[in-house]
């Protein structure tokens, strides 16, 4: 990781790590079922999504859901609904799925145009006392494509080591003052 805040807060500057800010950017991307989990309309969306494609059963099978087919249809035909753990399974296996069904498309959407235009914001210093802080701007950059591809298929993988590489990539185009982001308050963008 780069970065020169070897005590990110010893003088009460708040951050978060750039490739984690980075990682939450494209995790705010996902869409997807809004009924919650624990409702009847939440369960059998839920269900529907991923007893659609062979895919969906592998989700429910890495979720831990070990039902019988019996119980399987139960649910789907809405004459018994899943025990409180299993609807939790339920939506860590829905949204594990999602992830992977729209990885394509984040990319595509990221990489259009030769990159996506990104504002990186500095880490929080207005507890820091005036002499202590750095001069640090909001900062604007392209992240070029291949560094969407990298992140993307990082995020989806729950890789925390690749993507802070390319967090230190991308922040390397800031020249001499990349060291100054590598911890961030937020990122955002518009893709």
């Amino acid at each position: 990781m780069a970065g020169r805040w070897m005590n990110l807060g010893h003088y009460n500057a708040h951050g978060i790590p750039g490739a984690d800010a980075l990682g939450a950017g494209i995790e705010r991307m996902v869409t997807g079922i809004t009924s919650p989990a624990d409702t009847e309309r939440g369960i059998a969306a839920r269900l529907r999504y991923l007893t659609a494609s062979a895919a969906g059963y592998a989700a429910i099978e890495r979720a831990g859901i070990n039902v019988t087919p019996r119980t399987l249809f139960a649910w789907l035909a809405e004459e018994r609904l899943p025990n409180k753990a299993n609807q939790q399974r339920l939506d860590a296996a829905y949204w594990d799925l999602r992830r992977h069904n729209v990885a394509a498309d984040l990319k595509r959407r990221l990489t259009t145009r030769g990159g996506t235009r990104i504002e990186i914001d500095p880490v929080d210093q207005t507890r820091v006392d005036p002499r202590h802080r750095r001069d640090l701007q909001t900062r604007r950059l392209t992240v070029r494509p291949r560094h969407w591809d990298v992140a993307v298929d990082a995020w989806l993988t729950d890789d925390a080591e690749t993507l802070d590489a390319v967090w230190d990539e991308v922040i390397h185009d800031l020249g001499s003052e990349y060291d100054s982001f590598a911890y961030v308050s937020s990122i955002g963008w518009n893709a």
